[in-house]
């Protein structure tokens, strides 16, 4: 998961991904934010999570990610730094990239800025993630994703719609789908259809 600007939904991504993943793969989340947020979040909750989470920000750490024995998966949540040496570190051994963004004209234009110099110089597959999308436009969320293929920049079809539960969940310490309230059954739909839509993209 990465993104030069904070603030754009990567952490919520990177938990909820990983809880949808972890029925299916063995799943380690890498917290390398500094911020340590995803960190935070899981260890508030009291529950057993089906994933493993490890707290790292160091480069050549987090550059030998690809030797860690154990896991199908590993999701990195990623500093808000567009030179971050952490991010590049991550970015160099990554299969695949991840890219949450709300669909806003000033958070695209970051995003498409973060993919210029720092994804399309590796050659990393990857895909936009539009998040934050506000149910009642989204017609914003289809310009954005025009925007990105007139640009050349893959986007996932499916994105995440902006609900309350998202923070609700994230103070409770659990990922979406184990919330119980107003909303959550929407917003862990959201997650699941992009976790099926990755996995298909990673078997092509």
């Amino acid at each position: 998961m990465a993104n030069g600007k904070g603030g754009v939904g990567k952490t919520t991504t990177a938990v909820n991904l990983a809880a949808a993943l972890a029925p299916k793969y063995r799943v380690l989340l890498v917290d390398s934010d500094p911020q340590g947020s995803a960190t935070w979040w899981v260890q508030r909750g009291d529950r057993d999570l089906d994933f493993d989470i490890a707290q790292e920000s160091d480069p050549k750490l987090l550059g030998r990610l690809r030797q860690v024995e154990g896991y199908d998966l590993i999701l990195v949540d990623t500093p808000p730094a567009l030179r971050s040496e952490a991010l590049a570190a991550v970015v160099a051994c990554a299969d695949y990239l991840l890219l949450p963004t709300p669909p806003a004209p000033m958070d695209l234009a970051a995003l498409i800025d973060t993919v210029r110099e720092a994804v399309m110089p590796v050659g990393v597959a990857h895909r936009v993630l539009l998040t934050r999308v506000d149910s009642r436009s989204l017609k914003e969320a289809l310009e954005a994703q025009n925007t990105l293929l007139e640009l050349g920049i893959p986007a996932c079809h499916a994105f995440v719609r902006s609900y309350k539960a998202h923070e609700r969940a994230a103070l409770e310490g659990l990922p979406i789908g184990r919330w119980r309230g107003k909303n959550a059954k929407e917003a862990e739909a959201d997650y699941r259809r992009v976790a099926n839509e990755l996995q298909r993209d990673w078997r092509n």
